[in-house]
């Protein structure tokens, strides 16, 4: 039996290949977006089924390495290296933008702002080397290092994903893609908290300059649990492409399908506790996919791992 780890807490897509966890490989995704190039996607999925993972698998694909090391490496051998030079000439030749809202939870208005925009001022010390572009003012220095350094006004916040693309886009002369994870946490953390009206007019802003009147996007893809409708953040976006559960595109990259379930179990010498994973983990279906629950899948294969008698449970 091979003991390659299982990446059970982890959604980091290098971490995962560089430190040889077995991987189930959702690199066609990659193929499927570059054929509707040019559209935002909002993906909605239940929890635990590889959102985050997915967009660090994209983030990776597409990046200009902002540290200088490439990281084409990391698909070596995987699905989407086999679909033709069309398809891979697009890797590594974008600025991206990704920001994700999953530790957004606070109790009140205050620390929750505070929350997010510590994060786009992380995303934008990521690109810190924008400083040195001949290619941005000096105002745009001076605008850009307030947005890092959490000293910008409410209003440079509520543009500065907008605002980041310019910059990007004026420094490598290309078009750039936003991933966002988790969009729904500060909203419905914020309905429940009690600050939803605040909430839902700063998170429409910064959507709107940044996904509707965007002329810096290439493409965006944003993940979530739930759809937000009421005082839609998305209102007037004519190239969304919104994916639920319902949709029959995209079933088999979030999740896991019998097939490849299956070969998860053979690869680990447990072929014969198929049946037992198909009991108790086969419980949902995406358009016409059957889908597996990935985390629970995982942990009951380690369990297998360590004892053959293992008994499955519902976490």
């Amino acid at each position: 039996m091979s003991y390659t780890s299982l990446p059970i807490g982890f959604d980091d897509f290098e971490k995962i290949i560089e430190d040889g966890y077995f991987y189930v490989d959702k690199t066609g995704l990659i193929e499927e977006l570059l054929a509707n190039i040019g559209k935002v996607f909002l993906f909605t999925r239940p929890k635990c089924f590889g959102k985050t993972l997915n967009l660090s698998m994209l983030k990776y694909y597409f990046e200009k390495p902002v540290d200088g090391k490439s990281r084409k490496h990391l698909f070596d051998g995987l699905k989407i290296m086999s679909v033709g030079e069309r398809y891979i000439a697009y890797q590594e030749q974008y600025p991206v933008i990704t920001l994700t809202f999953k530790s957004a939870k606070q109790p009140n208005w205050e620390m929750a702002y505070a929350s997010i925009t510590d994060d786009i001022s992380r995303e934008y010390a990521r690109h810190s080397d924008l400083l040195s572009s001949e290619g941005l003012t000096e105002a745009d220095k001076e605008k850009f290092t307030r947005i890092r350094d959490r000293e910008a006004a409410p209003i440079e916040y509520a543009k500065a994903l907008l605002f980041l693309s310019q910059c990007l886009e004026t420094a490598y002369q290309k078009k750039v893609i936003i991933l966002i994870d988790e969009y729904d946490v500060p909203l419905e953390n914020a309905y429940y908290e009690g600050f939803y009206k605040e909430m839902i007019a700063f998170i429409r802003s910064l959507f709107e300059s940044a996904l509707k009147t965007n002329p810096y996007l290439e493409f965006a893809v944003i993940t979530g649990c739930l759809r937000i409708s009421k005082e839609s953040i998305f209102t007037g976006l004519n190239n969304l492409d919104i994916i639920s559960i319902l949709n029959e595109e995209y079933g088999e990259y979030f999740g896991f399908t019998e097939a490849e379930v299956g070969k998860m179990l053979k690869f680990y010498g447990c072929a014969d506790k198929m049946d037992t994973m198909k009991e108790w983990y086969d419980g949902y279906q995406f358009g016409s996919t059957k889908v597996y629950n990935p985390w629970s899948v995982v942990k009951y294969m380690k369990a297998l791992c360590a004892n053959r008698e293992a008994f499955p449970t519902a976490s």
